[in-house]
C-alpha cells in the first residue's frame, strides 16, 4: 500500500535537520528517503527517479546546484525544491533559473514545507496528465475532420469513444460547423465502416416526400409512384443512417421514426408488410434541441431516444488558429483543382482570417477560399484578393493597417465598411500584460510580495524569479 505513495528524496547532510524535516512530513501521504551526501542523492535518483526532491544547496561533497542541473538536464521529470540559508535570495533566484520548482529559506516551519511540497507534487501530476492527453489526443485531424484546437480535441475524443458502440449519436452545432463530417467520421471509425453510409437532410425534402425518402414506398402509393422504391432505412442496412436537421421533421413522422428506433421495423408508404433494418443512427441539428422540445416541435421521447451520445461541434470563431490550418488545407486543394499556383496567405490576410467572426463557420471559409482561387492567381493570397464581405464582422473590422491601406489602394469597398480596429492596438503581448499585472499587484500591496502572490494565486518565488529577470533585462527598476 505504501509503495503507491509518491517518493520524496531529501538530500540533507545535517542529521538533526534531516530528522526534523522527516518529522514534518510524517503525516503527509508520501514516502521520504534521506540521502546525507550529494553523491548518495545522485545515485538514488539514477536508480529510481523520485516524485520530488528536497535539496539542500550546501552539501559537503559537491555543490547542490550541480545536482539540480543534472536532474533538470537529464529529464528525470521530478520537481526540485531547493533549501538555502536565510537571506540568500540571489542563490535562490539562480536555482530557479536552473530549473528548481520552488525554494525554501531556512528556517522554515512545517506548514511552509508541506504546502510547497504539495504544490510541487500537484504541479507534476498536472504536467503528467497534460502530457498524456497530448500524446493521446493532440492531433491535426481525425477521419476527415481538421483542427488542433482544444474544442476539436474534445470532439475527437468523443468520436473515438462512441464510434465502436451501437449507441445513437446526436450532433449539435451552428450551420457550417461540420456536423455531417462528424457523422461520417463516426461511421468510418465504427465496425460498420464497410457497410453503407446514407445521409438525408430533413430540411431539404418536402413534408409530403420525407416519409417516402426514409422508409420507401410501394408502387401506386401516390401519384408518380410507378415502381417500388427503397428508402434510406433500407439502403443503410448494415451501416449508418445520418439524419441532418432532424428538428425540421414533421411530428407525425417523428412518431414513426421513434417506433423504428424501438423495434427496427417499418412500413413503406402504401405498404402493409413490415420490414426490418439493422442500422446505426446519427442525427444532427443546428437548433437547440431542448428548446425545440419545449416548443413542441420535437417529441421529448424521440429526443431522449436519440440523445444518447451528444457531440457539440464548436463554431469556427472558438477554434483559434484552426482557421489558418483549414484555410491552408483548402487553398492547396482548390489550387490543385483549378490549376492555380497559390501556396500561401500573406501575413495581412492571415490576420484578417483570424480576426473575422465567421458567422457561416467552416462552410463560409470554404466558400471564401474557393472564391479567391477562382477569381485570382499567384503564389500568395494578398488583401486585394479578399471578397468584400469578409471585412464586415458585427459592424467592426479587425484588420492591420497595411491590409486596409492595400484594400483602399485596390478600390476594395470593404476597407470602408465600419470602424477599423488596428490589430497591433487591440492585441498586446502576453508577457507585457503579465508583467504589468504583477507590478500593479505589488504596488497595491505596498511592496509586500508574499501578499501580492497570495492574491494572484501564485508562489512568491515565482514573482521573485520573474522580477529578477525583468530587472536584468531593464524592464523594471530596482527598488530603492
Amino acid at each position: 500500500m505504501s509503495e503507491s505513495r509518491p517518493l520524496v528524496l531529501l538530500i540533507e547532510d545535517t542529521p538533526s535537520l534531516a530528522a526534523l524535516y522527516v518529522e514534518y512530513l510524517r503525516r503527509e501521504p508520501v514516502r521520504v528517503a534521506v540521502a546525507s551526501t550529494g553523491q548518495e542523492g545522485v545515485e538514488t535518483i539514477r536508480r529510481q527517479a523520485p516524485s520530488a526532491v528536497l535539496l539542500d544547496l550546501n552539501l559537503p561533497d559537491m555543490p547542490g546546484m550541480d545536482i539540480l542541473k543534472e536532474v533538470t538536464a537529464s529529464g528525470y521529470g521530478c520537481p526540485v525544491i531547493v533549501i538555502t540559508a536565510h537571506g540568500s535570495i540571489n542563490t535562490a533566484v539562480e536555482a530557479m533559473r536552473s530549473g528548481a520548482h520552488d525554494f525554501l529559506m531556512k528556517p522554515f516551519d512545517p506548514d511552509r514545507l508541506k504546502v510547497t511540497l504539495r504544490n510541487a507534487l500537484s504541479h507534476q501530476k498536472l504536467l503528467s496528465m497534460v502530457e498524456t492527453y497530448r500524446e493521446t489526443y493532440d492531433r491535426q485531424g481525425l477521419a476527415g475532420l481538421i483542427g488542433t484546437s482544444l474544442p476539436m480535441q474534445q470532439v475527437y475524443r468523443i468520436i473515438e469513444s462512441a464510434a465502436p458502440s451501437r449507441a445513437t449519436v446526436f450532433v449539435t452545432g451552428e450551420s457550417g460547423t461540420g456536423k455531417e463530417l462528424c457523422a461520417a467520421a463516426i461511421h468510418k471509425l465504427s465496425p460498420r465502416r464497410n457497410g453503407p453510409y446514407v445521409a438525408l437532410n430533413c430540411a431539404a425534402i418536402s413534408r409530403e416526400l420525407i416519409e417516402s425518402e426514409i422508409f420507401g414506398h410501394v408502387k401506386g402509393a401516390f401519384t408518380g409512384a410507378t415502381t417500388d422504391r427503397d428508402g434510406a432505412a433500407s439502403r443503410a442496412g448494415g451501416g449508418t443512417l445520418f439524419l441532418d436537421e432532424l428538428c425540421e421533421m414533421d411530428l407525425s413522422l417523428q412518431s414513426k421514426l421513434l417506433r423504428f428506433l424501438q423495434t427496427s421495423s417499418f412500413l413503406r408508404v402504401g405498404g402493409n408488410h413490415e420490414e426490418t433494418a439493422d442500422l446505426r443512427f446519427v442525427c444532427a441539428t443546428n437548433r437547440d434541441p431542448l428548446a425545440e422540445v419545449a416548443a413542441g416541435r420535437l417529441r421529448e421521447d424521440l429526443f431522449y431516444r436519440l440523445h444518447v451520445v451528444p457531440i457539440h461541434m464548436p463554431p469556427l470563431r472558438e477554434r483559434g488558429e484552426d482557421v489558418l490550418l483549414l484555410a491552408n488545407h483548402m487553398l492547396t486543394r482548390f489550387a490543385k483543382e483549378e490549376g492555380k499556383r497559390f501556396a500561401r496567405f500573406s501575413p495581412e490576410v492571415e490576420a484578417t482570417l483570424i480576426g473575422y467572426d465567421w458567422p457561416g463557420n467552416v462552410r463560409q471559409l470554404q466558400n471564401v477560399v474557393r472564391n479567391i482561387v477562382v477569381l485570382n492567381d499567384g503564389e500568395t493570397v494578398t488583401p486585394p484578393m479578399l471578397p468584400p464581405a469578409l471585412g464586415v464582422a458585427g459592424g467592426a473590422r479587425i484588420v492591420s493597417l497595411p491590409t486596409r491601406t492595400m484594400m483602399l489602394a485596390a478600390g476594395n469597398p470593404a476597407a470602408e465598411a465600419g470602424p477599423v480596429v488596428e490589430v497591433a492596438d487591440a492585441i498586446r503581448p502576453l508577457a507585457d500584460v503579465e508583467r504589468e499585472t504583477i507590478e500593479r499587484a505589488i504596488q497595491l500591496c505596498a511592496g509586500n510580495i508574499p501578499r501580492a502572490a497570495e492574491l494572484l494565486d501564485i508562489s512568491p518565488s515565482t514573482i521573485y524569479r520573474k522580477r529578477q529577470r525583468w530587472i536584468d533585462e531593464g524592464l523594471v527598476a530596482v527598488a530603492g
